[in-house]
């Protein structure tokens, strides 16, 4: 998985977590790896050490237990350099991190050659009610190809200002980790909305399907089994010119080293060749395909 020079890759680790392997850079978001925190458990097999090594940063969208996890952090080590919003700081250097960089929307630094710039997000700032602030963000990441990680938001002005960049793949999240879902989020609906604001050439449907409250998880079918199903649904009628690729956790979607942005090719070695959501299906695969086990282009 470490292989720098290679393929760009995603690997959707679980919830919120991906890995963004983009122009030789590692980028690990907001990692949650445990298998019960608080009063979460994981039902998704656990994260595959390989991901966790070798990381050139790690991004954190808020504040929220279930994004900045400080258990989860420090089995990345405390020299790992991370990016959080404006306000976030202190908290992770109280908690021993040496290499915080603070953006505020619309700022930008350089990872490993790649340009990090941080994007709003509309969500609430708080850690807890009379917790520390600081302002959500999402991420978009150029290094040529343009991937956006949306962190966790609902829709907010100006989010179609983000169509100009000619996204590559845009990691919207599509529910979250309990039967129902409160303001500041996505459901499988407003993702699809997202999309067809911000119009990627492919989307990953994160955040869903893997931590749910214990003894609950009878109640979990719209977020392991519905969420994703009607997100198809919802990009099929809304955006049918943008490819939906579903992973499971643990699952990763190869992008081509020197493929250019808006290229159609791509497929891994004997995969079969996906159609577009809701398009014309002539056999072409997207610009990327998703490779490892459970997962697909619907």
């Amino acid at each position: 998985m470490d292989d720098r020079g290679g393929d760009d890759r995603l690997t959707w680790v679980g919830h919120a977590t991906v890995l963004i392997e983009l122009g030789g850079a590692r980028i690990l978001t907001d990692p949650l790896l445990r298998r019960r925190p608080l009063h979460l458990v994981r039902h998704a097999p656990a994260p595959d050490p390989a991901v966790l090594g070798r990381l050139d940063a790690v991004l954190i969208s808020h504040l929220h237990l279930d994004h900045l996890d400080l258990p989860s952090l420090r089995r990345l080590g405390l020299g790992v350099p991370l990016v959080v919003g404006r306000g976030a700081g202190p908290l992770v250097r109280r908690a021993g991190f040496t290499d915080v960089t603070e953006l505020s929307a619309g700022e930008h630094t350089e990872v490993g050659g790649v340009t990090v710039v941080a994007t709003p997000a509309a969500h609430d700032a708080h850690r807890h009610p009379r917790g520390p602030v600081a302002a959500p963000l999402g991420f978009v990441l150029d290094a040529g190809r343009r991937v956006y990680f949306a962190g966790d938001t609902g829709l907010f002005d100006g989010m179609v200002r983000l169509s100009a960049l000619r996204l590559e793949v845009a990691l919207l999240p599509i529910w979250g980790w309990g039967p129902a879902l409160g303001p500041g989020h996505l459901d499988p609906i407003g993702a699809a909305e997202a999309a067809a604001l911000i119009r990627p050439r492919i989307v990953v449907p994160i955040h869903w399907g893997t931590y749910f409250p214990v003894g609950l998880r009878w109640r979990g079918a719209m977020a392991f089994e519905g969420a994703p199903r009607r997100f198809a649904e919802a990009m099929a009628r809304l955006a049918p010119g943008v490819r939906v690729a579903r992973l499971e956790p643990g699952g990763s979607l190869r992008l081509p080293a020197g493929q250019p942005a808006g290229d159609t090719g791509g497929a891994p070695d004997g995969a079969a060749a996906p159609s577009p959501v809701g398009g014309a299906g002539d056999g072409t695969a997207g610009p990327g395909a998703p490779t490892g086990g459970n997962s697909s282009i619907v």
